[in-house]
C-alpha cells in the first residue's frame, strides 16, 4: 500500500523553516554573520482578567500607512523602502485606514497582497465588537515598526506600545504579523505587554520564528506571508481566522500555545517550496537581488537617519 493509498500529505507540506531559509538566503547574496533571532527559555503568561465579551481589545499591526509621495506601494509591487516607518503610529479603530504591507521580505509570487483584510483585520474586529463577541474596540489601533535590532524594540517600541494601551485601558491585545522579522517583533512586544498584564495572541504565518522567540498564545495559519489575518477578498476566511485567535486568546491553558488553523492556502503547496529558496534561483538573478537589495538598505539607512 503506498503513501498516496493511505492518504498521507507530502513530506514537503509542512510549515516553512523561515529561519533557515532566511539564513541561506542572505548567504547566498553575499553576505556574512547571519542574523541571530531573539531566543528565550522562560515566557510570561496573563490569563484574562475578565471574559473576552468585557474586556478591551486592541489590534497591533506591522502594515504601514499609505504615503503617496513615498514612490510605488501597489499591490505586488517590489520591495519599497522608502514607505517603511519606523516609529509607533496610532490610528481611530471606528475609521477606515489604508495600509499596507511593504515588507522586504512578503510573499509577492504567490499572493496579491490587494485585500488588507488578509493583513489588517480591523474591519472583522470592529464586527466583533459590535456583535458582542469582545466588550469593546479601543479607541486606537496601533502601528509596530519592524526593526532588525531587537534592542531598539525592547527599549524604545515596546515601552512606547505599553503606554499607548495603558491610554486607552486595553485589556487584550491581537497583533498581526507579517514578514520574518514583524514575526520576531510581534513577539517581543506580546512578551513585553504579558510581563505588564495585557493578555495576547499573535496571528502569524512564521509558526518557526514566533515559536522560537517564545510567546505565550499564537495562531499559526500555514499560509504565505502577508496573509496571517485570512485569505485575501474571502470574508468568511477572514472571520473564521478572527475567531480562532480569540478562542486562543480565552482558552490557552499555558504559555507556548499555538493553534494551527486547519484552513490550507490551496491544493498546491509550491508557495513553500518557492519563498527565498536558493536552489530555485539562478546566480545572475542572485547578483541582481543582492544589488536590488544594497540600494534599499541604503535608503532605508537615509531614512532613518532624518528621523
Amino acid at each position: 500500500m503506498t503513501d498516496q493509498d493511505l492518504g498521507f500529505a507530502s513530506d514537503e507540506d509542512v510549515p516553512t523553516r523561515y529561519m533557515q531559509r532566511t539564513r541561506d538566503w542572505y548567504l547566498a547574496l553575499g553576505y556574512g554573520n547571519p542574523y541571530r533571532w531573539a531566543h528565550y527559555s522562560e515566557v510570561p503568561f496573563q490569563p484574562l482578567n475578565k471574559p473576552l465579551q468585557q474586556s478591551c481589545v486592541a489590534l497591533i499591526t506591522t502594515a504601514s500607512p499609505f504615503q503617496p509621495e513615498k514612490g510605488n506601494q501597489s499591490p505586488g509591487a517590489p520591495y519599497n523602502a522608502e514607505a517603511k516607518f519606523y516609529k509607533v503610529y496610532s490610528g481611530e479603530s471606528l475609521k477606515d485606514h489604508d495600509v499596507r504591507i511593504t515588507h522586504v521580505a512578503i510573499d509577492r509570487k504567490h499572493t496579491t497582497m490587494e485585500d488588507s483584510g488578509t493583513w489588517f483585520p480591523l474591519a472583522v474586529m470592529r464586527e466583533a465588537a459590535a456583535s458582542g463577541r469582545i466588550g469593546k474596540l479601543s479607541d486606537r489601533f496601533y502601528g509596530l515598526p519592524t526593526n532588525r535590532s531587537q534592542r531598539h524594540t525592547l527599549e524604545v517600541d515596546c515601552p512606547e506600545i505599553l503606554k499607548h494601551c495603558r491610554e486607552d485601558g486595553v485589556e487584550a491585545v491581537v497583533l498581526v504579523a507579517n514578514c520574518p522579522v514583524c514575526h520576531q517583533t510581534c513577539s517581543l512586544v506580546a512578551r513585553y505587554l504579558e510581563a505588564a498584564g495585557i493578555s495576547t495572541v499573535i496571528m502569524a504565518c512564521a509558526k518557526d520564528i514566533v515559536e522560537h522567540v517564545g510567546v505565550p498564545r499564537m495562531l499559526f495559519s500555514d499560509f504565505p506571508l502577508g496573509n496571517a489575518a485570512g485569505k485575501p477578498n474571502d470574508k468568511d476566511s477572514q472571520e473564521f481566522t478572527l475567531e480562532l485567535a480569540l478562542r486562543t486568546l480565552e482558552s490557552a491553558p499555558a504559555a507556548r500555545t499555538t493553534v494551527q488553523s486547519p484552513l490550507r492556502w490551496s491544493d498546491s503547496h509550491e508557495w513553500k517550496r518557492d519563498y527565498s529558496n536558493v536552489e530555485c534561483v539562478q546566480p545572475e538573478e542572485l547578483a541582481r537581488l543582492r544589488a536590488e537589495n544594497d540600494r534599499a538598505k541604503e535608503a532605508a539607512k537615509k531614512l532613518r537617519e532624518t528621523l
